[in-house]
């Protein structure tokens, strides 16, 4: 938007639409049979209740008519163009490597792509087909070069293992630079890149692997992520023990060690935007409460998902609430 509607409105506008968030009626879900789960969720109104859906196995139109009021919330009451950029423009970037991914698979690609963000969806389209990024110069050059370089890389080597860590770099490298004067979104973006690093290093064979991979906008430095390849599990905690991920090292060298899939820390750091402004619930300040009502209900629409899923497959009331996205 041209012109950013003033703080406070907003803020008036997201304590009028709190008054819609499931809340705890997202715990009582889990408690009914699929049918009766459903009723509840379209008594209440949302998606749009039964106007959007009358079948519990179409509950993926609920959420997509949530999905969809949020995307038009966040266009309409983002405070500046940095947190329209922190929220929307990752999908820019996944959408585009799905493209150029498809396009050079010679596969549909409408399966992998996500919502629009900040650049239209046939802008990419068109871009893709012709194989001329120009168009994206004007709207964001960073994402340009990673277009380029990505079709580059598939035509050059003729495989696409390299192709998610171009994208994913050059969105964090891009992201850095349009949240540098936003202390809160720097934060954020800042523990989403150590956090991914981590999980890279923990992944990966080697080294020098990791390396190539590493996301900029973190501050681990580099020998701090080489200590997650002591062999030694104390040491490796030892090295993180004084920074804020001293927890989520751990959980992801007992995954390792245990041979198990990271879930648990991948969870963590999915959740971790949100859980940073509900630990700060009653202290809110300025533009806090706009994105903290948007992470709120991102993982409403999460939750509501996760829950019908596993409604549908049969699990158990206490499965279903171990599987829920909670800050």
């Amino acid at each position: 938007m041209a012109n950013r509607i003033d703080v406070a409105y907003t803020n008036g506008v997201i304590a009028v639409r709190e008054k819609q968030l499931l809340k705890d009626k997202l715990f009582r879900l889990c408690e009914l049979p699929p049918e009766e789960a459903f009723r509840l969720l379209l008594e209440s109104g949302f998606g749009g209740g039964a106007e959007t859906s009358t079948s519990v196995y179409d509950f993926e139109k609920l959420i997509a008519v949530e999905e969809e009021k949020l995307d038009a919330f966040i266009r309409e009451y983002a405070p500046s163009k940095a947190e329209s950029a922190y929220l929307l423009a990752p999908r820019d970037f996944h959408n585009a490597k799905a493209l150029i991914k498809a396009a050079y698979l010679k596969e549909d690609a409408e399966k992998m792509l996500t919502g629009e963000g900040l650049v239209s969806l046939q802008l990419l389209r068109d871009c893709v087909q012709s194989g001329n990024f120009e168009a994206l110069q004007s709207v964001c050059p960073a994402l340009k070069t990673a277009c380029e370089e990505g079709t580059a890389l598939l035509e050059e080597e003729r495989s696409g293992a390299k192709l998610g860590a171009i994208f994913e770099k050059a969105l964090y490298a891009y992201l850095k630079n349009v949240v540098k004067f936003k202390s809160v979104l720097k934060k954020l973006l800042s523990a989403k890149a150590d956090m991914t690093n981590i999980l890279t290093c923990v992944r990966a064979g080697e080294e020098e692997t990791a390396k190539e991979m590493y996301l900029p906008a973190g501050r681990l430095t580099e020998k701090e992520l080489s200590g997650i390849f002591n062999e030694d599990i104390q040491q490796v905690e030892k090295v993180f023990e004084k920074t804020p991920y001293a927890k989520f090292a751990k959980l992801c060298m007992e995954a390792k060690t245990k041979g198990l899939p990271l879930t648990q820390a991948e969870k963590m750091r999915d959740v971790h935007d949100g859980a940073y402004f509900f630990e700060r619930k009653y202290a809110l300040e300025r533009t806090e409460p706009f994105l903290y009502y948007v992470y709120r209900r991102k993982a409403e629409c999460a939750n509501v998902r996760i829950i019908f899923v596993c409604l549908l497959a049969g699990l158990s009331e206490q499965e279903i609430k171990l599987r829920i996205r909670a800050f």
